[in-house]
């Protein structure tokens, strides 16, 4: 097995003994042990930084940034399977992370309608949706510039910009820090499915376009 398998077989492992505490009411304890700190940031400078980052990746935002991307990256490739990947990848994710909140029914540490937190909690869907959102734009814009430094400017950007979103649901307490986590890394699985699809499917030289 090698590094990378064994880093997703034991993470899968952690988040599945989450969802077993879960599942019987217990919490688990990394989620008591950072509860403090972040119910003392409301009304802080931090606080209103961060509840302005979260709007990032709410539909609000992300919605219409979907749209943009697919006809960029559309324009860009001259091929209509990549727009296709990002809009219903994005899409399928939503989809898929309300069907696990449904599964598990946690509910939030807060409600914060204004900030798109309501209903179940785990995972963090800003977090598993902005990975794979701004993670497939990352990927397909790094794949059309020409220098090893541009490519690192993107992929941090929308690291640093992925991170940031995840984590102001916790600080802005309308998320346990175990659903961002898990936010993240099904986020991460997902991000990693939809990219290999992609290859696959140009592979076979399917959406091609013609001209």
């Amino acid at each position: 097995m090698n590094k990378k398998m064994f880093f997703i077989a034991l993470v899968s492992t952690i988040i599945g003994i989450w969802m077993y505490q879960l599942f019987h009411n217990r919490i688990p304890y990394i989620d008591k042990w950072t509860r403090s700190p972040v119910e003392q940031l409301e009304n802080t400078m931090v606080y209103t930084i961060f509840r302005w980052i979260t709007e990032l990746g709410s539909s609000t935002f992300t919605t219409p940034f979907v749209i943009m991307m697919s006809f960029v990256i559309w324009w860009l490739y001259r091929n209509i399977l990549p727009a296709l990947v990002i809009s219903f990848g994005t899409l399928f994710t939503h989809y898929f992370n309300v069907a696990i909140k449904q599964l598990v029914e946690r509910e939030r540490p807060s409600i914060l309608a204004a900030a798109n937190a309501e209903g179940h909690s785990f995972p963090s869907g800003h977090a598993m949706i902005s990975i794979v959102c701004y993670g497939l734009t990352a990927y397909f814009l790094s794949q059309k510039v020409n220098t090893t430094k541009k490519k690192r400017w993107i992929v941090t950007f929308f690291s640093l910009l992925i991170f940031l979103i995840g984590m102001s649901r916790y600080i802005i307490n309308v998320h346990y820090l175990t659903d961002v986590i898990a936010g993240f890394f099904i986020g991460f699985l997902c991000l990693n499915g939809l990219i290999y699809l992609y290859k696959q499917l140009r592979k076979k030289q399917l959406f091609q376009s013609r001209g």
